[in-house]
């Protein structure tokens, strides 16, 4: 799904009339019965709904939905922010057809009535205006949102928060109406995608337009769960089918962190795992769980990797019949594990994930980096980015997709840019923003189950290496989203993720009308 601007979305309404010969009030009607259907659907047992609209074509949208909730039995009151007679074009046909007159309101005074009108509400729907709008604000508006953000009642926005800048990319914007959950339409935009708006759902529903008129030139694209979650396996299934993933990493007092990686490579479906660690913390990993297989390798006085255990004597047979090596998980930045890093990153013709201390080790060295003998694919948070092109993290968050981009081309690899909304780009350039996962990932361990899921993933699906790497990216903040059923953001443990994983897959491969963007752990 492409990430589209407010006047890509404009032109993709006109060729679905012009060109498909959808007429424009279909795509209104379509649009308000998709968010009465979702308020029926998440809130069956909201009864009172007020619905609030301007005058343009969100509006519009708005009074349908209003019309479809009170064929559906519900008590709706509609609140204008306009003279009747101002209303023009498909949005005064559809106030033609509303059921009961709305409530007009025009003044900042007459305003203080929507106070009253939203604390007796069950749910309240947000249509004043769409992706057109560019601030400022109107006073009226201003003054409506400031009494919606102050009350306590569910909003569902119509296509976008009302007071948005639909073509932003900054993560905060003041003066917007706030949301429990977002319906848009035909296509993502990207202040939905980018704004922290919501900790609810935001899903996008298909109104008409054809799939081959969505373009963009944002060169963005939503990481939609790629097919190879839906895939079963055959009933003649064998270990030796779905790879041998090999886990190198750990050090003194951080055993953990490749054991994580391991048992979320094997929840993920890998057929054998195996972890090569420092012998001295072996009997630590070989007891975090009994279906993985461990290779004790050479370590410093420190209790790092030495640099003869990356050496090809040590590795050779451990690298035997393995399909996907993921380094870094627990590392340490001891200087003979930090050579021994780089040496076997030039010399690995496995696909590698690199991450952690393994991407650590080539601070100030990001030229060492080179995707074209075979894939390579980083996972760096902020820091680790920052560390890699010679920067600050202020600079990564403030230009996150530029540097993702030039990164991936350059260094010719998969990059995964972690934080707020997940980047994924290839060495093509192309870019997709992953919108699943929640604070709670935001604890040690989190990264170390992110690689050991792509690293599984990698092991069956080598031919689908980017596939792979977005689904595996996809299901860790799904996985984390389900986790939330039974844990809080404060008391989720990145092992919570891997214990949800199940719950995940199920819930990726479940069809729906809506397509699920964020909160699709909380389906009803």
């Amino acid at each position: 799904m492409k990430i589209v601007i407010s006047a890509e979305m404009r032109e993709i309404d006109r060729l679905t009339t012009e060109q498909h010969h959808i007429p424009s009030l279909t795509l209104m009607e379509n649009a308000g019965t998709a968010v009465a259907r979702f308020i029926l659907r998440q809130y069956p047992k909201a009864q009172r709904i007020l619905v609030i609209c301007g005058k343009g074509n969100n509006g519009g949208d708005g009074l349908v939905a209003a019309r479809k909730l009170q064929e559906a039995g519900k008590e709706v009151t509609t609140v204008l922010l306009a003279a009747k007679e101002d209303v023009k074009g498909d949005a005064e046909k559809m106030l033609r057809l509303l059921p009961s007159a709305p409530v007009a309101i025009v003044t900042e005074q007459q305003a203080q009535s929507v106070r009253e009108l939203s604390e007796t509400a069950d749910v309240i729907v947000d249509a004043i205006f769409g992706t057109g709008f560019r601030p400022p604000l109107p006073g009226l508006a201003a003054r409506v949102i400031e009494i919606v953000n102050g009350s306590t009642t569910p909003v569902i926005s119509v296509d976008v928060p009302s007071g948005l800048d639909s073509n932003s990319f900054a993560l905060d914007q003041s003066g917007t109406c706030r949301s429990n959950a977002i319906v848009t339409f035909t296509a993502l935009k990207p202040g939905i995608v980018f704004g922290a708006l919501t900790p609810g759902p935001i899903v996008v529903v298909d109104i008409g337009s054809p799939e081959d008129l969505v373009r963009s030139n944002l060169g963005i694209e939503w990481n939609d769960p790629p097919a190879i979650l839906s895939e079963t396996r055959r009933l003649n299934s064998n270990k030796g089918l779905y790879g041998h993933a090999l886990i190198l990493g750990g050090s003194r007092g951080k055993s953990g962190a490749p054991s994580m990686a391991s048992i979320a490579a094997l929840r993920m479906g890998a057929g054998l795992v195996t972890c090569a660690v420092p012998e001295g913390i072996l009997p630590i990993v070989a007891g975090s769980t009994p279906e993985l297989m461990t290779e004790p390798l050479a370590e410093t006085s420190s209790g790092g990797l030495a640099r003869e255990a990356f050496g090809d004597s040590s590795l050779r047979r451990v690298l035997e019949r393995k399909d996907v090596v993921a380094l870094g998980p627990g590392l340490g930045r001891d200087p003979e594990t930090v050579q021994g890093v780089r040496d076997f990153v030039a010399a690995c013709s496995l696909p590698l994930i690199i991450d952690a201390d393994g991407l650590n080790a080539f601070e100030g060295n990001a030229r060492l980096l080179d995707g074209t003998k075979r894939m390579l694919v980083l996972t760096p948070h902020p820091g680790e980015m920052a560390r890699l092109v010679g920067t600050s993290v202020k600079e990564i968050e403030a230009n996150r997709i530029d540097v993702a981009r030039e990164f991936a081309r350059e260094h010719h690899l998969i990059l995964v840019l972690k934080g707020w909304r997940t980047l994924i780009a290839n060495p093509e350039g192309d870019i997709w923003v992953n919108t699943t996962g929640n604070p709670g990932l935001a604890k040690g361990g989190s990264g170390d189950v992110l690689t050991g899921m792509i690293a599984g993933m990698i092991a069956q699906y080598p031919q689908q290496i980017r596939e792979a790497v977005r689904a595996a990216v996809y299901l860790h903040g799904l996985a984390a989203d389900c986790a939330l059923q039974t844990q809080t953001e404060r008391t989720m443990l990145a092992t919570d993720a891997i214990s949800a994983l199940p719950q995940a897959f199920r819930t990726a491969q479940q069809p729906d009308e809506f397509t699920w963007i964020q909160g699709g752990a909380q389906r009803q």
